[in-house]
């Protein structure tokens, strides 16, 4: 356990000291911000203006933000996946790591673990907008917990999806636009759930990552989303830890 927390320190100071990591939290939370000064005065103008409507502030203001927030950061977080390990491979450092006295399990879990830092800082940040009217409005707590609950682990699986993509390759652009591709698919499964014609409909429909957000973005917490998302982030853990130990023989 403490070589993967130190291995996960280490990729969190490396992360931090890069600037593309203070270029795409800026970005975010001005184009977040926008939105959500947008999100205001759409709401005070149109569903604010009775007395009673404050409570819907929860779901108006903050769903929507969360909502946008995932088509951004499914843009976003290939971007920070991309240099994880095919940085390592393109500057042959790869080659000292997976030598070192740890194991590859170690290695990816300590990778892991330090990219949610830096989502846990995306989420804190995106937190502090709708919690900023804590003081003006009525927020329903609960809907907004399980909103941004959702959003951290709608990242978890893109990051997890994003590091086996960058284990596959030693360009990280090349990483980066398969990431996205790959998460694009799976997002999209949806889409086959409405047509009729397309037979286990209702496997697509459980299989795409949307889906369960929108459970969450709405307050509806569901023990199934969460494990949806935990084994969706295991298991490109454990196909990541099978690329690598393949490299390693």
């Amino acid at each position: 356990m403490s070589n993967i927390l130190n291995i996960a320190r280490t990729e969190l100071k490396r992360i931090f000291l890069s600037p593309l990591a203070w270029a795409v939290l800026a970005v975010v939370q001005f184009i977040m911000g926008f939105v959500f000064i947008n999100l205001l005065v759409d709401y005070a103008n149109n569903a604010g203006m009775q007395p009673d409507d404050s409570i819907g502030v929860s779901d108006y203001v903050a769903g929507s933000l969360y909502g946008f927030a995932t088509i951004l950061l499914l843009l976003v977080m290939p971007l920070m996946t991309m240099r994880l390990f095919a940085e390592e491979r393109k500057g042959n450092t790869l080659v000292l790591l997976t030598s070192a006295p740890v194991s590859i399990t170690e290695v990816v879990l300590g990778k892991f673990l330090g990219l949610l830092g830096f989502v846990l800082a995306v989420v804190l940040l995106m937190a502090a907008m709708p919690l900023a009217l804590h003081w003006s409005t009525n927020l329903d707590w609960g809907r907004v917990a399980a909103g941004l609950l959702g959003l951290f682990l709608m990242m978890m699986a893109f990051g997890a999806a994003g590091l086996f993509v960058s284990s596959l390759t030693r360009e990280p652009t090349i990483a980066a636009v398969g990431s996205f591709g790959l998460l694009l698919v799976v997002w999209l499964l949806n889409i086959l759930a409405y047509n009729d014609s397309i037979p286990f409909r209702e496997v697509f429909n459980y299989l795409s990552l949307i889906g369960h957000y929108d459970s969450l973005r709405r307050g509806i917490f569901n023990s199934a989303d969460i494990v949806y998302y935990l084994l969706f982030s295991g298991l490109f853990l454990w196909l990541t830890v099978q690329r690598l130990d393949m490299e390693r023989n």
